[in-house]
């Protein structure tokens, strides 16, 4: 294990945002994870789990604790099953796999990140999520002080959220078990709508998979969400909000607010969403209220390429970057009486 005092976390986050932790120990091994986990909690030092820092928004003060960066390795594919330890890079494991000719994970190639962080935000973008492939997740419980193994239906995955995002004190993920799909070299049938038009397909369509991942890939970094040092639009957590899930009721007032600000001919993005409930865009929502792409004159400011990103041009603080999308919030609340919701974890701060 690594072990450093005083040490910068900007470097370890795609925000490239936040002060120094007190210790920063790097872990590479389950056992060395479990290890720095048991010796912070006997102690009762607070602990901060970073993997690849694509999901955190870390106070300028930085955090005052042990910082536990997860750098374990293993890929595993045995037939149709892949085992990934939750420090592999989450974009070369989709590789991986396309090449492997196994489908179920091709569209969300490109998502930055560690293995490990995607059953916890329940990953998913172009019409695959992580939780129709995870069969299990091995994950060290805080409370138990054991090394658990749960199943897919134990998870309580839903919409970007799980049980880990729930009660984010008790798991810490150590390995990703999936079940992928070998259809003759073709992915997934194609879901989203986006997807399909830019591979020339009807939704429920199968394409090669090389093809699939790379439409993907290409879809992606037109909006800023592949990582690119020297593309300040990517210096983000991505996608910085969650789309609203509303009841029926909320809707039909929401509804009624765009009509009113926007006409009678503005109707606003809507998809079911279970029983009594409807997602709308927080893309739409940020753009229909004024924040177009680009928006901002400081060192934090709206993608150029996405509203649904924020961004560090360079010279931002993290301070900076709360201050956009407070105002980010405001503003769409003022408009549409919706409350967004950050995406990206905060440490040491709040929105």
């Amino acid at each position: 294990m690594q072990e450093l005092h005083d040490a910068p976390l900007a470097p370890l986050t795609t925000f490239r945002l936040g002060g120094p932790a007190t210790r920063l120990v790097t872990a590479t091994t389950d056992a060395e994870v479990v290890a720095v986990v048991r010796e912070a909690d006997d102690n009762g030092t607070p602990l901060l789990l970073i993997g690849g820092g694509s999901n955190l928004v870390i106070g300028d003060k930085g955090f005052d604790g042990t910082a536990l960066r997860i750098a374990t390795q293993g890929f595993e594919l045995t037939g149709t099953t892949l085992e990934l330890a939750a420090g592999e890079v989450w974009t070369d494991a989709v590789a991986r796999t396309v090449e492997a000719g196994l489908a179920g994970i091709e569209c969300l190639a490109g998502i930055p990140g560690s293995a490990g962080a995607t059953p916890i935000q329940n990953v998913g973008a172009y019409g695959q999520e992580v939780s129709s492939t995870i069969t299990e997740v091995v994950a060290y419980d805080r409370t138990t002080r054991e090394t658990v193994t749960l199943h897919n239906t134990d998870c309580a995955f839903s919409y970007r959220h799980s049980r880990f995002k729930a009660d984010p004190e008790r798991y810490v993920v150590l390995r990703v078990r999936l079940q992928l799909e070998d259809a003759d070299g073709l992915s997934a049938p194609i879901k989203y709508a986006e997807t399909a038009r830019a591979l020339g397909v009807d939704p429920g369509d199968r394409v090669p998979l090389t093809a699939a991942r790379e439409t993907v890939l290409k879809l992606r970094t037109g909006k800023g969400m592949v990582l690119d040092p020297e593309d300040h639009d990517t210096w983000s957590a991505g996608s910085f909000f969650t789309n609203p899930i509303l009841t029926d009721a909320e809707f039909a007032e929401f509804h009624a607010r765009v009509h009113a600000r926007l006409g009678d001919g503005v109707e606003p993005p809507a998809y079911p969403a279970g029983d009594g409930h409807t997602k709308t865009s927080a893309a739409w929502l940020i753009d229909k209220a004024g924040f177009t792409k680009g928006y901002g004159t400081g060192p934090a400011r709206i993608s150029t390429k996405h509203t649904l990103a924020l961004t560090n041009r360079g010279e931002a603080t993290t301070e900076d970057l709360l201050a956009l999308a407070r105002e980010v919030v405001a503003g769409v609340r003022e408009a549409f009486g919706i409350t967004l919701v950050n995406e990206p974890v905060t440490v040491g701060v709040t929105l």
